[in-house]
């Protein structure tokens, strides 16, 4: 599946032809370069591997300098694969760039949700408290409200719903629109929000 890396810009908004104001995320995808083509006969199975953003010298490994460097580029600061058939089309050192997006294409964007940290229940899975906050209940709203029985099963199952860590997952949207593509600023705007803080890598698969 052919794809790009990009970092989110941010938030804006369209007119579309039918004078609908659309909420679209900007995203600065590309240009990528192609740092390694992986084979079934070298390393059993085939794919593209892509490298997006500058990395200081300094803070890269010699590993990853040998590496880039193989392919006659600086180094970068985000690698991934993309699993790719037809591997005909691509060749070491190929730059990727938001060109190959034309508009209305429906991309799948993959990007880590923001971390929320600790959270209740009431934030994390939207329960409605326990009561009011009459008759004494004063701590009681935001509470989970029960565990389950006493004599069976004397324990908590499996996959209950209770406080913990949120966010900081990484979260899959399928089909999204792309609105518009300016390719001079490697800019490509797709409908409605997608996962992440601004600045944080995304990747699109079209």
């Amino acid at each position: 599946m052919p794809g790009l890396i990009g970092r989110k810009v941010g938030m804006t908004s369209l007119f579309d032809v039918n004078g609908k104001n659309v909420p679209c995320t900007v995203i600065e995808a590309g240009p990528c370069v192609v740092t390694q083509i992986k084979t079934k006969e070298t390393d059993g199975y085939e794919a593209v591997q892509i490298a997006f953003g500058d990395k200081k010298e300094k803070s890269t490994s010699k590993a990853e300098l040998g590496h880039f460097k193989k392919v006659g580029t600086t180094p970068k600061a985000k690698v991934i694969e993309l699993s790719q058939e037809d591997l005909s089309g691509y060749k070491l050192g190929d730059v990727l760039t938001v060109e190959a997006l034309p508009v209305d294409t429906l991309v799948d964007v993959i990007g880590i949700s923001k971390g929320k940290g600790f959270q209740g229940v009431v934030k994390r899975y939207g329960f409605g408290g326990v009561g009011g906050t009459t008759h004494g209940q004063s701590d009681r709203l935001r509470a989970p409200g029960s565990m389950g029985a006493s004599s069976w099963p004397s324990r908590v199952f499996k996959g209950k719903r209770l406080a913990g860590r949120m966010g900081g997952d990484r979260v899959k949207l399928v089909n999204l629109q792309v609105m518009k593509v300016i390719a001079e600023s490697n800019l490509v705007l797709v409908k409605g929000a997608v996962p992440g803080a601004n600045g944080s890598f995304l990747t699109i698969e079209y």
